[in-house]
């Protein structure tokens, strides 16, 4: 891991992403190995966490998650997923926290000198950039291991360093059971309603 002690690092977590990527890969993340292994390597501003909530749910399977973090030493930043019929009538759940994440990526930025972004997102590609235009250094995670790879190409080749999540694994994943009737985190960007799992983002 490419992280000089001295600097001040924060995490930004994309739910959603890091979700998709654990689970094509076939593992969970222990967040709290995750905290701890970036605390023993530089000083760890904070953790953030996004992701959306389907709020008319009667019960939503990522709350214990979501609360977990906020009570763990995460800071975890929600917004409410909007549901949406598309042209083949097809109710759909959206929910992009991209937006959010970039604007207090680029607001915080004078308080931290190493950003570590959780998303293969390519969308990212122009907060890396602007990032590293203020002087700040970017490290992404995500993985190349699957058979269609999870991060875009540009996002990985604006990055000052990238992290493979079967890489970091080994010391903060774990396999998941075989028999799970709710998963930690589904994302249910642009799914039909049928199959959505009221989760995350």
């Amino acid at each position: 891991m490419s992280v000089d002690p001295r600097e001040k690092v924060v995490l930004f977590i994309d739910g959603a992403n890091l979700y998709a990527t654990s689970k094509a890969i076939g593992i969970d993340i222990d967040y709290r190995r995750l905290l701890a292994e970036f605390q023993a390597k530089a000083y760890l501003l904070r953790a953030y966490y996004y992701t959306a909530l389907v709020e008319d749910q009667e019960y939503s399977s990522i709350r214990p998650l979501i609360d977990w973090l906020d009570y763990n030493g995460f800071t975890v930043v929600t917004k409410p997923a909007k549901e949406f019929t598309d042209a083949a009538g097809r109710r759909k759940i959206k929910g992009n926290m991209d937006i959010e994440l970039t604007v207090d990526a680029l607001e915080m930025s004078e308080f931290y000198d190493h950003l570590v972004l959780f998303s293969g997102d390519g969308d990212f590609t122009a907060l890396v950039a602007a990032l590293q235009r203020r002087g700040k250094r970017v490290t992404v995670v995500s993985t190349l291991t699957t058979p269609t790879p999870m991060i875009s190409d540009e996002l990985r080749r604006q990055a000052d360093f990238f992290i493979d999540v079967a890489e970091l694994a080994k010391t903060v994943g774990r396999i998941p059971p075989v028999d799970r009737s709710h998963s930690a985190e589904r994302a249910q960007v642009d799914r039909p309603m049928a199959t959505v799992d009221p989760k995350g983002s």
